[in-house]
C-alpha cells in the first residue's frame, strides 16, 4: 500500500491541510475529537508526516547533538540513553558525535551544526587545547549548549557533573583503609576539569592520612591500551605500587592486562579502583572496586535542561552547575585477603 500525501489525507477527511498539519503538531487549537480522527484516517491510510518538512517551516531541526569523546566507554552509552528519553518524549531526535578526544573534531562538529543542523548541544568535550573561544560563537548564532561531566571552565553554559572531589577522596581512602601505602593515581589528562578534580581528591586523601607523597606515582596515561600496556608495565616494575585509583574506566582495565602480564595478583599484590559505569565490572576476576557515575541519570539531567533553554530561555541561569552523585561499590578488587587455615 503506498503512501498518500497531506493533501489526499484531508480531502478524504473533508478538512484544510492546515487542520490535518496542526493535527500532528498536537496544536491546542484542534479539537480532541478532530485531531482522534486525523490520526485514525492516517494510520488507516497509510500516511507519514513529513517532520523535516514541517520543522523547516517552523525554523526548528527537532534534533538535538550529543558530542561525546568515545562511544566505546560505557559511561558515555548510558548518558546517551538518559538524553534519548528525554528527547523522544518532546518528539526529538538525537544526532551523535564521537571527537576521539581530538580538539579538530570537536571544532569542526561544533561549526558544522551552526547550519541549523541541530536546535542545541549537550556535550562532553575533548580537552585537548586552552583556546575554546570558537564556543562562543554558539552565544551569537543563539545555539543552547550543555555541558555534562567533562567541561570547559573558562565557557560560562549550563552544566551537569558528577561529585568527583569526593568520589576520588572515598576511592583513595578506601584503598588506605585496606592497607595501601604507595597508591598510584592514573590519568590520561591533568588539565581536563575532571582530571584536575580527581587527582585533587588523590593528593588529598594521602596528606590526611600522612602518606608521604611522590610526584612520579601520578602517571600520564593515554588513549592508547597498546602505550597504556607499556607505560603501565614500567610503572609497577619501576615503582611497585600496593594501590592503583584509575581516574577513567579505560585505565582500570589497562591495569588488569598489566597486572595480568606481570604476573601481578589482584587484590593480594596489588588492590584497584577506578571510575567506571561498566555492568560487568562485578563480573570481572577479581570484580573491581568502581565509583559508578549515574550515567543515564546525567543525560535525563542535561536533556532536561537543555529543553529548559530551548522553551523557557529567560528562566535559566548560565552559571546553573547540577552535581550529582557517584558511589563507591566495593568489591574483590580492593578486599584483604585473608590466610586459610590449614
Amino acid at each position: 500500500m503506498r503512501n498518500i500525501n497531506i493533501k489526499e489525507l484531508a480531502k478524504a477527511l473533508n478538512l484544510s491541510t492546515s487542520t490535518v498539519s496542526r493535527a500532528f503538531r498536537d496544536n491546542s487549537d484542534i479539537s480532541k475529537e478532530t485531531k482522534d480522527k486525523i490520526l485514525a484516517a492516517a494510520k488507516a491510510l497509510n500516511y507519514q508526516p513529513n517532520h523535516y518538512a514541517s520543522n523547516l517551516r517552523e525554523q526548528r531541526s527537532k534534533t538535538i547533538a550529543v558530542i561525546v569523546p568515545e562511544l566505546a566507554n560505557h559511561f558515555f552509552s548510558q548518558v546517551i540513553h538518559g538524553i534519548e528519553g528525554v528527547a523522544r518524549a518532546r518528539g526529538y531526535h538525537i544526532l551523535i558525535y564521537a571527537t576521539d578526544d581530538d580538539y579538530e573534531k570537536e571544532v569542526s562538529f561544533i561549526r558544522h551544526l551552526h547550519n541549523g543542523r541541530a536546535d542545541g548541544i549537550i556535550m562532553s568535550v575533548s580537552g585537548e587545547a586552552n583556546d575554546h573561544n570558537y564556543l562562543n560563537e554558539l552565544n551569537q548564532q543563539r545555539l543552547p549548549l550543555v555541558f555534562f561531566d567533562r567541561v570547559y571552565e573558562d565557557i560560562i553554559t549550563p552544566r551537569v557533573i558528577t561529585n568527583d572531589y569526593d568520589s576520588s577522596f572515598s576511592a583513595v581512602q578506601h584503598l588506605i583503609k585496606q592497607g595501601c601505602k604507595r597508591i598510584a593515581c592514573l590519568v590520561i589528562n591533568k588539565n581536563l576539569s575532571i582530571g584536575k578534580t580527581r587527582m585533587q581528591g588523590y593528593l588529598d586523601a594521602l596528606e590526611k592520612y600522612n602518606i608521604p607523597f611522590d610526584d612520579r606515582l601520578i602517571v600520564d596515561c593515554t588513549n592508547s591500551y597498546k602505550r597504556n600496556n607499556v607505560i603501565l608495565k614500567d610503572m609497577f616494575k619501576k615503582l611497585k605500587p600496593d594501590g592503583v585509583f584509575t581516574s577513567v574506566e579505560r585505565l582500570a582495565f589497562a591495569t588488569y592486562y598489566a597486572c595480568h602480564d606481570l604476573e601481578i595478583t589482584i587484590p593480594d599484590q596489588v588492590k584497584v579502583v577506578g571510575f567506571s559505569s561498566l555492568e560487568i565490572a562485578p563480573l570481572l576476576n577479581p570484580s573491581l572496586t568502581t565509583v559508578t557515575q549515574p550515567a543515564t541519570a546525567i543525560g535525563m539531567e542535561a536533556a532536561s535542561l537543555l529543553f529548559k533553554m530551548l522553551e523557557h530561555p529567560e528562566s535559566v541561569n548560565v552559571n546553573e552547575k547540577i552535581v550529582l552523585d557517584s558511589k563507591l561499590m566495593k568489591r574483590n578488587s580492593t578486599a584483604v585477603m585473608t590466610l586459610k587455615k590449614r
